[in-house]
C-alpha cells in the first residue's frame, strides 16, 4: 500500500485556517483539552530550548495537548540533531577524507537531511509550515477553555 496523499487536519486546525467544512465534517474526532505537557527530561540543550520556543505559540492557537508529548519530543529530538548536524558541517565543512582516503560528503549531511525530513512531517501535523501558518487567523484572545468542547456540549450551537 502506498501513500495515498497528504494527512488529514484536525477540525481545530480546519477552523484556524478557514477551510472548514460542516458538509465534510466525520462527527468522530477526538478532541483534547488545550495543554502544554511537562518537557520530558530526556530532551536536553538544543532540543530543551526549542520545546521552550514553540510550546507557547501551539497553546496559544489550541493545538497542543498533553497526549501531543511524543510528537512533540520526537520533532524537538529531530530539530537538536538538525542543529548539531549543521553545527558540524559549518566548522568541518561539507567533505571529509573517508579511511580508504577519499573525499566524500560528511555523514552529517545524510544526518541533517533526515533530520530535516523527518522535522517537517512533524511541523505538518501540527500546522506549523510556511503555508499553514500564513492561513491560521490568531484567536482574538487566549481561551483556557476549549472552544470545541464547549461548542459539543451546548448541542452544536455555540455559546456566546
Amino acid at each position: 500500500m502506498g501513500n495515498r496523499g497528504p494527512t488529514g487536519k484536525s477540525t481545530s486546525l480546519k477552523l484556524l485556517q478557514g477551510t472548514y467544512r460542516k458538509d465534510r465534517d466525520k462527527g468522530e474526532e477526538v478532541v483534547a483539552t488545550t495543554s502544554i505537557p511537562q518537557c520530558p527530561s530526556f530532551l536536553k540543550g538544543e532540543a530543551r530550548r526549542e520545546w521552550k520556543r514553540i510550546t507557547p505559540e501551539l497553546e496559544i492557537l489550541g493545538l497542543i495537548s498533553k497526549l501531543d508529548l511524543a510528537a512533540l519530543a520526537a520533532y524537538c529530538s529531530n530539530w537538536k540533531m538538525f542543529v548539531e548536524a549543521d553545527k558540524a558541517i559549518n566548522t568541518e565543512g561539507l567533505t571529509c577524507i573517508n579511511p580508504r582516503g577519499q573525499l566524500v560528503a560528511r555523514p552529517e549531511i545524510a544526518i541533517r537531511h533526515r533530520a530535516m525530513s523527518q522535522m517537517r512531517a512533524f511541523l505538518i501535523e501540527f500546522g506549523m509550515t510556511p503555508v499553514s501558518r500564513g492561513k491560521v487567523t490568531v484567536l482574538e484572545k487566549k481561551k483556557t477553555e476549549n472552544p470545541f468542547i464547549s461548542f459539543q456540549e451546548g448541542n452544536g450551537e455555540s455559546k456566546s
